[in-house]
């Protein structure tokens, strides 16, 4: 995807449109704040300090960090296509538990030879037999018996047969020209949707499978265009996807000209899905905020409680994000090479 012309005149609303660059800027310091060690409260935000909210980058949150690291970086993963079927079966389930206990059972990563001889369907099985639940709470899913089978996750099973077993799934990904055309592969399977294709496709973007910018294709979920109805009055002939862009390529300025600190990830700035999140952030914030602007969702339904449990942030080498005690920094070594706690 190439960026939003810079012509395009979208009108915004003006109050939700603040939100949407104060919200980024105090969010982003809550995670720097905890990141540094600092005693909460980490913010005078009340919205922000009584209910959850993801990170500001996809990729800081707890289940994209599992992912990446324990998924996508897992030493003694496998094959590349092992990889690949990994990725694409831990993002349908969204569960560090489910993935830890799955992982457990068989004594490995599942490979496609767990799947082909029943091994991964009957740890998956026996996971929601005992843990009661295999999927997050954090998105709802196609669960359609498009596969003939009476239950969600058996469902799921027989997907991932059709798309690494009978399929040329991993071929496709291996040789996609671009990260659009990860996403329509994706997509042509049955139960896979425009939100779970995209996530998916940054999913695999965040391996060493592929490579390309996460600015150059993005599919707003229906929280982010929920979003972009709050925050924009007309798109002035813009897409929801140029939209997102608009305001990718609009980042600094809006940063500076509200004198809003914005250091980005370690010096990463805003990428399409990480504006597309925080789309769907904005919207959950605006439910208190500003509640007249409404929505098919009217309350923030979970509360904000720190995990107690510690993790190392970890982030695609490939990335070379520098460090220093969480700062930006020029001289320190690429970030993966080193690794920070936070809570």
């Amino acid at each position: 995807m190439t960026s939003s012309s810079t012509d395009a005149r979208p009108q915004v609303r003006e109050y939700a449109y603040d939100h949407f660059w104060t919200f980024t800027s105090e969010r982003q310091q809550i995670f720097e704040r905890r990141l540094l060690g600092l005693p909460g409260p980490w913010t005078r935000d009340p919205i922000l300090a009584r209910f959850k909210f993801c990170n500001v980058y996809r990729a800081a949150d707890r289940v994209s960090q599992h992912l990446i690291h324990d998924v996508a970086y897992r030493p003694d993963a496998g094959a590349v296509a092992d990889r690949i079927f990994q990725i694409v079966a831990y993002r349908h389930f969204s569960s560090i538990r489910t993935w830890v206990d799955v992982c457990q059972l068989l004594g490995h990563a599942p490979t496609l030879e767990d799947l082909a001889s029943d091994a991964f369907e009957d740890a998956l099985s026996a996971t929601r037999h005992h843990n009661g639940r295999l999927y997050t709470g954090a998105f709802i899913l196609c669960a359609t018996d498009a596969y003939g089978r009476s239950v969600k996750h058996l469902n799921h099973v027989e997907l991932f047969r059709h798309m690494f077993l009978r399929s040329d799934l991993v071929e496709k990904v291996r040789t996609a020209p671009t990260l659009a055309a990860v996403f329509d592969t994706l997509k042509s399977f049955p139960l896979m949707g425009n939100f779970m294709s995209y996530q998916i496709a940054i999913d695999l973007n965040y391996s060493e499978v592929i490579n390309f910018s996460e600015d150059d294709f993005t599919q707003p979920g229906p929280g982010a265009l929920r979003g972009l109805r709050k925050t924009f009055l007309s798109p002035g002939g813009l897409s929801p996807s140029e939209l997102v862009m608009w305001l990718v390529d609009r980042q600094e300025d809006e940063f500076t000209s509200r004198n809003l600190p914005f250091a980005g990830l370690f010096g990463r700035r805003l990428h399409a899905i990480d504006v597309q999140n925080l789309l769907c952030e904005v919207d959950k914030y605006l439910r208190v905020a500003a509640p007249e602007l409404a929505s098919a969702r009217t309350k923030i339904k979970a509360t904000f409680r720190p995990n107690p449990d510690p993790i190392e942030l970890f982030f695609p080498p490939k990335w070379r994000l520098r460090t220093t005690a969480g700062r930006a920094s020029p001289n320190s070594g690429p970030f993966g090479q080193e690794q920070m706690a936070v809570v």
